[in-house]
């Protein structure tokens, strides 16, 4: 008999880190939290590990080159957003070719650098979450339940 498991999306973060500041990116034009502070971020595809998954979302973010042994997870965060859970795994890097940028302006209206200690107030609360958490060395966090 084959056991049933109970699936979760997985999302992962960049946390692209210059010293005490990180890139952040504001959504424009997506129809969820547009206005919102965030990270280069999207979801696991399948074939992918974590790692690969986050070095590709930072590319096409952010236009960075990251070689995925160059990410260091950072947190891991199960989410409830929407009447569904899904899982976050955020990742700090601070290593990569190429200068960040807009690479998907349909998506993102504004990009700079933050410092990481003083999030711009409009920052989506889970990511804020996460970073205060990586701040404190939590490995693991909640949101939402």
């Amino acid at each position: 008999m084959k056991r049933g498991r109970y699936c979760l999306s997985v999302a992962v973060f960049v946390l692209l880190r210059k010293e005490n500041h990180i890139c952040m990116l504001k959504r424009t034009g997506t129809g969820w939290m547009d206005g919102w502070y965030s990270l280069p971020a999207g979801g696991l595809e399948e074939n992918e590990t974590l790692a690969t998954a986050a070095a590709r979302e930072a590319k096409e973010e952010s236009g960075v080159l990251i070689a995925p042994q160059d990410l260091r997870l950072s947190h891991s965060m199960h989410v409830r957003t929407e009447d569904r859970s899904w899982m976050g795994h955020f990742f700090t890097c601070t290593r990569w070719e190429g200068e960040p940028h807009i690479a998907e302006p349909d998506k993102h209206g504004d990009m700079h650098w933050q410092a990481i200690e003083d999030l711009p107030q409009n920052t989506i609360p889970y990511v804020r979450q996460a970073v205060q958490q990586i701040i404190a060395g939590q490995p693991y966090s909640e949101y939402g339940w």
